[in-house]
């Protein structure tokens, strides 16, 4: 094959690479804006903040705000919740917290049977069907800070891939124009493959001995 021809074909291909490329960006790009945009609003109709300073400096036990909410969920103090890492952060480090201090350990499907079970009308069932319900409405406020935060980081993924996208069909443009440079240059009768050179025969054993 001729270089020049094998140059043009090779550059021709690096383009549509290039274009794949470039389209993938696009579509990550947007892929990530679609998904922070939708984690924001959704979170903003919520209108949930987190604790105020104030509340972090009376941290106890048993409390709002235990000592092991400092470290994480004081960083967002009187902030509202609008971006998957803050959802994270309220779901394990707040909602999680108080749940795990609740009987059973506020899970929810241990407390539900121990309500059916207990005896209808009695104290401990109100009590078990009180629980039932925060436990309910807590769990399924997490599960759903969770999700936005699953999207969220789904988002990140989608932005960071889209700026690799960019910068690998950058580097393959430059390729491209190098290998149609290359091709401008070369001579029309250059081959691909040098041809081989002639095989050099042996000499003949008797030769060899004088």
């Amino acid at each position: 094959m001729r270089r020049k021809v094998f140059d043009v074909l090779a550059s021709a291909g690096g383009l549509l690479v290039v274009v794949v490329l470039v389209v993938a960006g696009a579509l990550l790009m947007w892929a990530q804006t679609f998904a922070s945009s939708s984690v924001h609003n959704q979170l903003a109709m919520q209108e949930i903040y987190f604790p105020s300073k104030a509340a972090f400096a009376h941290a106890k036990p048993g409390t709002e705000i235990t000592p092991s909410m400092i470290p994480s969920v004081s960083q967002y103090a009187g902030q509202e919740l609008l971006t998957g890492a803050q959802a994270q952060v309220y779901a394990n480090d707040f909602i999680a917290v108080h749940l795990s201090e609740m009987p059973y350990h506020g899970v929810y499907a241990v407390i539900s049977g121990a309500a059916r079970a207990a005896k209808p009308g009695s104290p401990e069932a109100a009590k078990l069907d009180a629980l039932e319900t925060t436990s309910f409405q807590g769990t399924t406020l997490r599960g759903l800070l969770l999700e936005a935060y699953a999207f969220g980081t789904i988002g990140t993924i989608a932005l960071w891939a889209g700026i690799a996208a960019f910068c690998l069909a950058f580097l393959m443009a430059l390729l491209v124009a190098l290998g149609f440079y290359h091709a401008q240059k070369t001579p029309v009768e250059a081959e691909l493959l040098s041809r081989l050179e002639e095989p050099v025969l042996d000499e003949p054993v008797g030769e060899r001995a004088s």
